[in-house]
């Protein structure tokens, strides 16, 4: 790059790494970012098609398209210049490994570095990062690019059940892995559902639904209802969806695919919240008394199915016990 030491070779002047996340519109910058690349004697960046660039020169900085080794960084610096490299994706490894050696031979006189983040992720950034990697997994992935709703039924409802384990186990790193594998069946499905020909419908889509629904049920956070306890939340919630859904029977929409304890205890909450006398079916046979206890646990605040799951995980461990 031909840099040339300055003649004030005793300050050793500053070297400024601008970071940026490709999950901002590019030109976003904090004020502290916009003053280090005007203030700058050079603004350099190794990638001539890094997306920030247009918007750099628009605001009238020059960026030089070079790719420096820390030595010649170094030099450039020299005089008390500042320098700001606009880092790439990687963040830069090769130069400030470059500059981490140069500084630990104790021979150099290293100009001063700073790091300095023009741009900050927002919360729930890294969710962009996983609709982009299940787009191209759904195009170049042989199995994946195969996938139904209706083949994936089975994955969502086993990944539901390994997040209840998780839940109920107390494990932290567990929990947070399969959070992550729920969310996966969510983003999957709507990939999928991009590619349908009468219906189409994206991950915003489905975001955009779930927002509008909870906003609409939470009148006493997003309008001018109140509530100051959770049973007067919830009789917002039952009050709203009753209006949305416009139900004959308070059966609709009870899943009689789930569980036959939990499908039992739901049946019974919503005879209970609806207020109705509905007595429990008289019958032969362990199946009616398993639905008597399930809606006497319902009644007491007791969630059947994790009651039974905790008893069943008890007796695995006393045969595993009993097999020494």
């Amino acid at each position: 790059m031909g840099y040339v030491r300055g003649v004030n070779a005793s300050s050793p002047g500053r070297i400024v790494l601008l970071t940026t996340s490709h999950r901002v519109a590019p030109g976003l910058l904090s004020w502290p970012a916009w003053q280090a690349l005007h203030d700058a004697d050079r603004v350099l960046c190794a990638d001539g098609a890094h997306p920030q660039l247009p918007y750099l020169r628009e605001a009238g900085v020059k960026v030089d398209e070079a790719a420096p080794t820390a030595e010649e960084l170094v030099d450039a610096c020299a005089g008390g210049h500042t320098v700001t490299v606009v880092a790439t994706g990687e963040g830069e490894p090769q130069l400030t490994d470059g500059l981490a050696r140069l500084a630990g031979t104790g021979r150099v006189q290293m100009p001063d570095l700073e790091l300095l983040p023009a741009s900050y992720d927002l919360p729930g950034a890294r969710l962009l990062d996983l609709v982009q990697v299940m787009d191209r997994i759904r195009a170049e992935c042989p199995w994946s690019s195969r996938q139904t709703h209706k083949g994936l039924a089975k994955y969502g409802i086993e990944e539901a059940y390994e997040l209840v384990e998780a839940i109920e186990e107390g494990d932290r790193h567990e929990l947070r892995e399969e959070l992550g594998d729920v969310l996966l069946q969510v983003v999957f499905h709507a990939r999928i559902a991009e590619e349908d020909e009468d219906e189409p419908f994206s991950i915003d889509d489905v975001a955009g639904t779930i927002v509008t629904k909870l906003v609409h049920r939470h009148p006493h956070v997003f309008g001018d209802e109140t509530a100051t306890t959770p049973e007067e939340v919830k009789a917002h919630w039952l009050r709203t969806k009753a209006a949305e859904k416009q139900r004959t029977s308070v059966t609709e929409g009870v899943p009689l695919g789930q569980p036959g304890l939990a499908l039992a205890a739901k049946l019974a909450s919503r005879v209970r919240t609806a207020g109705l006398e509905v007595p429990i079916p008289q019958g032969e046979g362990v199946g009616y008394e398993l639905l008597a206890m399930a809606a006497r646990a319902e009644a007491d605040g007791v969630d059947p199915e994790a009651a039974l799951r905790a008893a069943a995980r008890a007796y695995r461990d006393a045969i595993r016990a009993t097999e020494g």
